[in-house]
């Protein structure tokens, strides 16, 4: 059975595994706003936080972003990544508008790899896009914390983030 999340009060299921705390952190590879690909999930000797949100051109997805970017500044060996399917290149107008500058902000538009994590939207008006998730991973590619925001339009638990990333420093 597909995981599902709310758009406005109605479900719509998401493509891919249901993840669990204490599995292995797939790997999946995005592309940077500076078109380069980087590499999510696994072993990094770091602690991630990977996001995934729909688009940075609505308003709760835009609030979210800045948030983290706020948020994560000054945390050392601390990886931040916020993935869309935004293309690298308005990613990179984003980022610049805003001065987003302490996370990577990228894009899943060449490989949709974030399927692997289950938050592909695959059903209704927002079919092919990601819904709002956080995943932490441990330094040793463990998955830690997950967090499928239940209803898209809402900003997730930023404090339980925070919580868990500095349990793991």
């Amino acid at each position: 059975m597909a995981q599902t999340v709310n758009l406005k009060g109605n479900p719509v299921a998401l493509c891919g595994p249901t993840l669990q705390v204490g599995q292995k952190a797939p790997e999946a590879v995005v592309v940077t706003k500076d078109l380069q690909e980087k590499t999510v999930g696994g072993a990094k000797g770091v602690v991630q936080v990977i996001i995934t949100v729909p688009s940075l051109d609505t308003p709760v997805c835009e609030t979210e972003t800045k948030k983290f970017n706020e948020l994560m500044a000054g945390m050392s060996g601390v990886d931040v990544t916020v993935v869309s399917m935004d293309l690298p290149f308005a990613q990179k107008r984003f980022c610049e508008s805003f001065n987003i500058g302490n996370i990577t902000v990228a894009s899943d538009f060449r490989y949709r790899d974030m399927e692997k994590y289950g938050v592909l939207i695959c059903e209704g008006a927002l079919k092919g896009i990601l819904a709002r998730a956080v995943f932490v991973v441990d330094k040793e590619g463990n998955i830690a914390y997950i967090q499928l925001v239940p209803e898209i339009t809402q900003e997730p638990n930023y404090e339980e983030v925070v919580e868990k990333v500095k349990s793991l420093l």
